[in-house]
């Protein structure tokens, strides 16, 4: 988080009442002035898949150690602890005063007919909005909504073994991410084992052209878009980089932990040495895919589940044109490396540029986040691959 030092200063108490404020009561949606509750923006077309029905961001899906998460809640969005100072007399005192970034604004669509089909959205005003909201008369010249210059985006797909997980899990790295100029949608989707494989695909899918459709609500360039993913989440991630000519749908995958070979999954959960969590990601695969796989009896049925195994594993998609991945596993992690290792080999015969990193350490997925140095490598490999071309 940002600091200013002022020396032998108290903390302000406008500061720690900014601190203190939900997002809720601060995000807010274009209109003449700021409101507590969230809105939609008024220029969403009429015409979006679904109703759109903005709510305020839920705490019930803060992260936690040891499952698919954003930054940890004891933590600012941008990674520093939360804190207070104070002296044995009860006397607040501190060197330093905490200026919180601006919180983005906030809302949540549905981008299909189902309660799972949902997304939230994270953005920085235009400067036109901004004047907008402070009730200035004219915006500052060149500020106006069609002269400012469109924004990158990042669509983030979260883990939970395709059973479960939310959205909002990543709103603290949501926020990061936008405060860093991107447009950001987190997208939860329809689980398994109530759904079945392919239908986590399709609304990954559906998520992503949801957000291109409406890029002008957000100020969004829609082909400079990357899509992040974690756990089973990064599977979904690793699918649409490799959904027909992957650059055409997103400009680049970042994948942490991605089971993207589900038989191998089903397979390593079987072992002798197998964790619990390789157990249950084993019976995960079961539930995906409503079916047991490596049946040897010639049915059809036992065709029909191979096909959908087959589908759900990434590398079979691999051809010319794909996205280029970053991929990232740990060095004790419960997925391990190999379920990348195989994708970029495939995905590098077909010419496509993938990245497959090991961290040091017993950790899974948005863990990794908490290492020094990988968040801002992920940041400069997004911002890279998002640039906007001549």
């Amino acid at each position: 988080m940002r600091k200013v030092l002022v020396s032998g200063a108290a903390f302000a108490a406008t500061c720690v009442s900014a601190v203190a404020v939900p997002m809720a009561a601060q995000a807010t949606t274009p209109g003449p002035s700021p409101t507590p509750s969230v809105s939609a923006p008024s220029d969403v077309p009429t015409d979006a898949p679904g109703s759109e029905t903005p709510t305020g961001p839920s705490d019930s899906g803060s992260p936690g150690t040891g499952s698919p998460s954003g930054t940890p809640p004891s933590q600012a969005p941008d990674g520093e602890p939360q804190g207070t100072a104070g002296g044995t007399d009860g006397v607040v005192r501190a060197k330093a005063v905490m200026v919180t970034p601006k919180l983005p604004r906030f809302a949540t669509y549905n981008y299909g007919p189902s309660a799972s089909q949902r997304v939230d959205a994270y953005w920085q005003p235009t400067p036109a909005q901004r004047a907008k909201a402070r009730g200035a008369k004219r915006a500052p010249a060149g500020a106006t909504g069609a002269q400012t210059a469109t924004r990158p985006g990042v669509l983030i797909i979260h883990g939970g073994y395709w059973l479960g997980g939310s959205k909002d899990s990543w709103k603290y790295f949501a926020r990061r991410l936008s405060d860093a100029g991107y447009v950001v949608l987190s997208a939860n989707y329809r689980l398994a084992p109530k759904a079945q494989w392919p239908a986590q695909r399709d609304d990954a899918l559906g998520a992503l052209r949801f957000m291109k459709k409406h890029a002008r609500t957000w100020n969004l360039d829609p082909d400079r878009i990357v899509v992040l993913g974690s756990s089973s989440g990064g599977q979904l991630a690793t699918q649409i980089g490799t959904h027909g000519t992957g650059t055409e749908l997103v400009r680049g995958v970042v994948a942490l932990s991605p089971p993207n070979n589900p038989f191998l999954a089903y397979k390593d959960g079987a072992l002798l040495d197998a964790s619990s969590r390789q157990r249950k990601l084993r019976q995960a695969v079961v539930d995906l895919v409503h079916c047991v796989p490596g049946s040897a009896e010639a049915t059809a049925e036992a065709a029909d589940c191979w096909k959908r195994v087959e589908d759900a594993d990434t590398t079979t998609h691999a051809s010319a044109g794909d996205a280029p991945m970053l991929l990232l596993h740990a060095t004790g992690d419960f997925v391990p490396v190999t379920q990348s290792q195989g994708l970029a080999s495939a995905l590098r015969a077909a010419g496509v540029q993938v990245k497959v990193q090991t961290v040091d350490g017993v950790m899974h997925a948005s863990d990794m986040l908490n290492v020094p140095g990988i968040t801002p490598e992920i940041m400069q490999w997004i911002k890279a691959h998002t640039k906007a071309r001549p």
